[in-house]
C-alpha cells in the first residue's frame, strides 16, 4: 500500500534562483585555482565535491587529492580524510551531513544559499508534525534533508541503497513515513511493496523530465540505453533500462555495451560519465512538453551557485563555515548511522535480503 500525503502543508512554491554558471577565460581558471590549492595546503583543507557541480570544481577536487561523488561518499571520505578542513562543493544538506559525520572539523561551502527543492519542502517543525501524527510508523527521509529532519527521522537513506532498507524493514513489519521526494518514495514502494505514506515534495530538476519527449527521442536513438534517477516521475522511470543512484548510472555507463544513452538526471554528471565511458554519447533526456518552460532545464540553479571564485572567497575570508546545534547533530547522525551500519552488515553477510 502506499499514498502520497498531500494534505501535509508543504513550503509554498519554491521559486528556484535563476541558473548562472560562472564562466572562466583559461588565464582566470588557472590563477584562481593556483591560489586556490595554495590556501588549502595552507589551511589542510580538502575538497570533497558533488557529481553535479561544475566540471572546473570536480576537476580540482581530484587534482588535490579530493573527493567527486555523491553526498553520502563525500562525508564519508571527508571523515576518512586527515585533512582538518573540508570543503563541500554542493548544496546546503551536503555540508550539514559533512558535519553531523565529523563534527571535530572544520565544514565551508562556497555558498551557504545553495540549496534543495526537496530540502525547502519539508520543514522541520511541519515534518515532526507528522510523525507525531502518525506514532505506528517509522520514518524513512531521504539524504536531501536538513539535519533537523534527519534528527526526528528514525532512519536516512541515499537513494542507493533506499529500496534495500525499505526492504528490510518491510520484511520486519514495519509500516512507513517517507520524506521528501514522492517520486523516488513511490518507487521504493513498488520494487518492496512496502505501507508507506509519502510526503508529497519533488526535485525541481527531476520532476522536470517529460515522458512523451522522452519516448520520441527514444524513437530517434533506438540503440540508445535510457538511465534514469529514480528522483524522476514514474512514467519516465518506467522507461529506464537502468535507474539508479548518480553513482550507479555512471557505472551502467561504464559497463553497458551501448554506445549512446539517454540519461534522466542533471547534466552535471555528464563529465564523469565521459571521463568513465570515453567514446560514447550521453544525451540529455528532455524537458519539454505540456508545462515545460525550455528544451532541457536538466542542471540545478542552486549547484550552478558552487564555482572557484566564491570557493576563492571562503578559503581567504573563512566565510560559510557549517554550524548544527550539537544535540540536533547527535541525533542525526543516529539516524544516518543505522544505514551505515546496515550497509555494513548487509555487505559482511549480516543482514541477506535475497531478491
Amino acid at each position: 500500500m502506499m499514498q502520497v500525503d498531500f494534505r501535509i502543508p508543504v513550503n509554498p512554491v519554491i521559486q528556484p534562483p535563476p541558473l548562472v554558471e560562472e564562466v572562466l577565460d583559461a588565464d582566470e581558471r588557472d590563477a584562481l585555482k593556483a591560489r586556490i590549492k595554495a590556501l588549502m595546503r595552507a589551511q589542510d583543507a580538502v575538497l570533497v565535491a558533488h557529481y553535479y557541480t561544475s566540471a572546473d570544481l570536480q576537476d580540482l577536487a581530484e587534482e588535490t587529492g579530493g573527493c567527486v561523488s555523491d553526498s553520502l561518499e563525500m562525508a564519508r571520505f571527508g571523515h576518512a580524510h586527515p585533512a582538518r578542513t573540508l570543503i563541500v562543493a554542493g548544496v546546503r544538506f551536503m555540508g550539514e551531513t559533512a558535519k553531523i559525520l565529523n563534527p571535530e572539523k572544520r565544514v565551508l561551502m562556497p555558498d551557504l544559499a545553495a540549496e534543495c527543492s526537496l530540502d525547502l519542502a519539508c520543514p522541520a517543525d511541519a515534518f515532526a508534525a507528522w510523525c507525531d501524527a502518525h506514532p505506528d510508523r517509522l520514518s524513512v527521509v531521504y539524504a536531501n534533508t536538513s539535519a533537523a529532519v534527519k534528527a526526528r527521522a528514525d532512519w536516512v537513506v541515499t537513494s542507493g541503497i533506499a529500496a534495500r532498507i525499505v526492504k528490510y524493514l518491510h520484511r520486519q513489519g514495519h509500516k512507513l513515513l517517507w520524506a521528501p521526494d514522492r517520486h523516488l518514495g513511490e518507487y521504493v514502494a513498488r520494487v518492496t511493496g512496502a505501507d508507506m505514506i509519502l510526503w508529497p515534495g519533488a526535485c525541481v530538476v527531476h520532476e522536470a523530465f517529460k515522458a512523451r519527449a522522452l519516448a520520441a527521442l527514444r524513437a530517434e536513438h533506438p540503440q540508445a540505453a535510457v538511465l534514469v534517477h529514480p528522483e524522476s516521475p514514474q512514467d519516465v522511470i518506467a522507461q529506464a533500462d537502468v535507474v539508479g543512484s548518480t553513482t550507479q548510472l555512471i557505472e551502467a555507463a561504464r559497463t553497458l555495451p551501448n554506445r549512446e544513452f539517454i540519461v534522466a538526471t542533471d547534466r552535471g554528471i555528464f563529465h564523469k560519465m565521459l571521463a568513465a565511458a570515453p567514446g560514447k554519447t550521453f544525451i540529455e533526456a528532455p524537458t519539454a512538453g505540456e508545462g515545460a518552460t525550455c528544451v532541457s532545464c536538466a542542471h540545478c540553479p542552486w549547484m550552478a551557485m558552487n564555482g572557484l571564485r566564491k570557493l576563492l572567497h571562503v578559503l581567504e575570508s573563512g566565510a560559510n563555515e557549517i554550524h548544527i546545534d550539537e544535540p540536533v547533530r547527535v541525533r542525526a547522525q543516529r539516524s544516518i548511522e543505522r544505514m551505515l551500519e546496515f550497509a555494513a552488515a548487509e555487505k559482511a553477510g549480516r543482514i541477506q535480503l535475497g531478491d
